[in-house]
């Protein structure tokens, strides 16, 4: 547990704007106990620079991170999220416990430094590389777990359930012998990690059926009847309309479009993210926005897959909630994800904003505090904001940096959001804990040592 103790930062941006010469006063427990002005700043450590709420990253397959960059080869016609998948598929058969841990450290380390301070795993690797499940069930997710621990970082666990190929419960294939599990088996996970996580209090359990092309309704329904059970308020994430085949092949399933599906079947609302959501007609978007669920949105995987663009200006403009990840981890820059995000609705839309701020509002903190907004709902955990009773889970801007020099405020997050501030992050804490100071982390040069002994492994495989 975090030591109390107090902060004076130069500036700092609340939920009502910005802040200078603002006290944070951290408890033992690692939240903030309250907020103050200068006057009651005696013995409060200085903080230079821009302090701002870290990141939540709300969607992330952690081992994937080492497959990034292996599948840019030019295929044949029709080269697509489908063919990814098929590469993806080759490479996960090789891994084994200690690899998924090492490259999950590796990605948990390169977040924090870059400002995320907490991530949600949607973690769908449960048995052995020939389908059969470890002597210890949970021996792959007890792994992210691990990796998390060794960082600091703040993590959310949805342990997958997938069972099918397609809709309409396709048998699934020789290379997703790896997720799939039977409902018993899946429960079983859960009550452990369910244990685990009461133990250690070291992370928070959550639930994602993998998609509706993955999971039959009946399974669907019962997963979602042993997490509350469990914890009736524990997250629950599900991929969604992410390509337009799957939005085909759902309506050959079932007469209907994955997403109005999911509002029409299941009880969508704030413990829900849809993650992607690309593809939705303007009643779907319409009504997710109005559902109090959250969009996951991750730029950079999505147009790396060709995936499309999500309608984030109606989305928005009927009141939706949305959050950012890195999920396949191809970038892990949530300024990358945010700037992405905005330029694919410009290049759409031809304008450079959105036109639903007043004229001179800062798209760089509009962005930022949305997706914090949103990342903190998708996680299920008080971080997200400096505020009273959240987590103290903070970044520091080096106001050094190339790209901030001479910049304040909202001014420089509108440059760390959309100009490259590439090693703009300097110091960074979460839960009262400072884990990077200076751009340094206290084990990175064993987390490094390990992933690398596991890149080199894979690359000789």
């Amino acid at each position: 547990m975090a030591a109390a103790k107090r902060l004076l930062a130069k500036s700092a941006l609340l939920p009502t704007g910005w802040s200078a010469e603002l006290v944070i006063e951290i408890d033992a427990s690692g939240r903030i106990a309250a907020l103050g002005e200068r006057a009651a700043a005696d013995g409060a450590e200085r903080i230079d620079g821009l302090v701002l709420p870290g990141m939540p990253n709300l969607h992330c397959h952690a081992f994937q991170r080492a497959l990034a960059g292996l599948a840019e080869r030019a295929g044949p016609e029709g080269d697509d999220f489908w063919s990814w998948r098929e590469v993806m598929y080759g490479f996960l058969a090789r891994l084994s416990p200690d690899d998924v841990e090492a490259i999950a450290a590796e990605l948990y380390l390169e977040m924090l430094k870059a400002g995320y301070t907490a991530v949600v795993e949607f973690h769908y690797l449960h048995k052995d590389a020939a389908g059969r499940p470890y002597a210890n069930l949970a021996e792959l997710a007890e792994r992210i777990v691990a990796a998390a621990e060794a960082t600091g970082i703040r993590l959310t666990l949805l342990p997958v359930l997938y069972q099918s190929g397609n809709f309409g419960g396709v048998p699934p294939s020789e290379g997703q012998r790896r997720f799939v599990t039977t409902n018993e088996e899946f429960a079983a996970l859960l009550e452990r990690l369910h244990r685990h996580a009461t133990a250690r209090g070291s992370f928070r359990l959550g639930l994602a059926p993998h998609s509706l092309r993955a999971v039959p309704p009946a399974a669907l329904a019962e997963a979602v009847r042993a997490l509350d059970r469990l914890d009736a308020g524990a997250p629950i994430h599900i991929h969604a309309a992410e390509q337009e085949r799957e939005v085909r092949d759902c309506l050959a399933w079932a007469n209907t479009r994955p997403v109005r599906w999911l509002l029409d079947n299941m009880p969508i609302g704030e413990r829900w993210t849809l993650v992607h959501a690309t593809h939705m007609e303007a009643d779907e978007t319409a009504r997710l926005a109005r559902s109090g669920a959250v969009a996951g949105l991750c730029p950079s995987t999505e147009g790396n897959l060709g995936d499309g663009l999500f309608p984030l200006r109606d989305y928005l403009a009927a009141g939706g909630r949305f959050g950012i990840g890195t999920d396949s981890n191809i970038a892990v820059d949530p300024s990358e994800e945010l700037r992405w995000l905005h330029y694919g609705q410009r290049l759409l839309r031809e304008r450079r904003s959105l036109e639903l701020d007043e004229p001179g509002t800062s798209l760089g903190t509009q962005l930022w505090r949305q997706a914090l907004s949103g990342g903190a709902q998708a996680l299920a955990q008080a971080t997200g904001a400096i505020a009273v009773g959240r987590a103290a889970d903070l970044i520091v801007l080096d106001g050094n940096n190339p790209a901030l020099v001479g910049r304040r405020e909202a001014a420089a997050l509108d440059s760390f959001v959309f100009a490259s501030a590439k090693g703009a992050v300097r110091d960074v804490m979460v839960g009262g804990r400072w884990l990077v100071r200076e751009r340094r982390h206290a084990e990175e040069q064993r987390i490094a040592r390990a992933y690398r002994r596991t890149a080199e492994a894979l690359a000789r495989a």
